[in-house]
């Protein structure tokens, strides 16, 4: 039976919290496992790796090229992270400064997470993004000043693009202005997608990618920062856990009350028909197989992050009943993309 069809939106939601959890999850374990130093390394390797990808695409995609440097900086944070049901507020001051703030909760350390991420992170991730968009837009004189940041306390990670009078230094275009606020936000104000352009299904995908997006960055900066069998390692430990804790949550998204094997079977070719991956379920002998096209998450796929990756099904399974048995099995060679989900017990 095949489940490559249309997914209904609760299933692209379901794909996009489990990722976005995996995300927020690699980060603790890099705090915890390895330590703050490399945690913000990667962090700051993740920012910038999604910049050079995504800024200056983004401006386009959104209608910003236009506007002045700093009007449009602060409206791509708004609008793109807006589009991904990340919290973002925007406050425009002139042309040559503009404020973004992201109020609790954040996003990317959601929940209790946000108390297991330092300052340090934090300005990784400025560092990474908010510092180099004067440099992509070819005007050496923009930078940012940030405000206030969720790690330390303050109510948000708040700050504003600026325009200088001359240009700055690398190590100036990101400054700290901590007597600074921002002013109020007036949500009537600020800039709108267009709902025509962005109906239901296109924005519930948007926050599908948003979430799969980053956790295919972290998994390539991983790749960069650690050899191979380390970077697994982590990942697989974290999405273990990850699959563990948030496995009731997406189930009940997807409305899926069946305890038996054929459930589970059910939640992982939903899971992954919601991802792109092309599922097809049949029954090999006394299993239940999920043969997969394609792993949409990684391409050209990296086999051994597959395997790490599988450990968020993994530990869902465990849940759903901690004796079933999920086996993966992959191509012979690179040419070959598809995978098996194997189910027994």
């Amino acid at each position: 039976m095949t489940h490559e069809t249309t997914p209904p939106l609760s299933d692209f939601r379901a794909v996009a919290e489990l990722h976005h959890r995996m995300t927020t999850g690699l980060i603790l374990s890099l705090m915890t496992r390895k330590g703050e130093k490399i945690a913000a390394d990667v962090v700051y390797r993740l920012f910038r790796r999604q910049h050079t990808e995504t800024f200056l695409p983004g401006l386009e995609k959104l209608n910003l090229t236009g506007l002045p440097d700093a009007v449009a900086s602060a409206q791509y944070h708004y609008l793109s992270n807006a589009i991904g049901t990340v919290k973002v507020e925007f406050m425009p001051d002139s042309d040559r400064k503009a404020w973004i703030r992201y109020p609790p909760p954040r996003w990317i350390f959601d929940g209790t997470a946000i108390c297991g991420v330092t300052n340090a992170v934090t300005i990784a991730m400025m560092r990474g993004w908010h510092a180099h968009n004067g440099e992509a837009l070819g005007n050496p004189n923009l930078g940012f000043v940030c405000t206030g940041m969720t790690t330390n306390g303050d109510p948000g990670l708040e700050g504003y693009f600026y325009d200088y009078d001359a240009p700055l230094a690398p190590e100036d275009r990101l400054r700290f202005a901590p007597d600074e606020e921002a002013p109020a936000f007036d949500p009537d104000a600020a800039p709108k997608v267009d709902s025509a352009d962005w109906p239901a299904l296109r924005l519930a995908k948007a926050e599908r990618n948003y979430a799969l997006y980053y956790v295919r960055s972290m998994f390539a900066v991983l790749l960069d920062v650690f050899d191979t069998a380390d970077a697994a390692a982590l990942v697989h430990l974290t999405a273990r856990l990850v699959g563990m804790q948030f496995y009731d949550v997406t189930r009940d998204m997807l409305g899926i009350t069946d305890p038996s094997r054929d459930g589970f079977a059910d939640y992982l070719a939903r899971m992954s028909n919601a991802m792109g991956n092309g599922p097809a379920r049949a029954a090999d002998g006394g299993a239940t197989v999920i043969a997969n096209k394609s792993w949409r998450l990684m391409e050209p796929r990296q086999p051994e992050l597959l395997r790490a990756w599988n450990g968020i099904w993994e530990g869902a399974g465990a849940v759903h009943d901690r004796r079933l048995a999920l086996e993966i099995e992959t191509g012979q060679d690179a040419a070959d993309t598809g995978w098996r989900w194997r189910l027994s017990g």
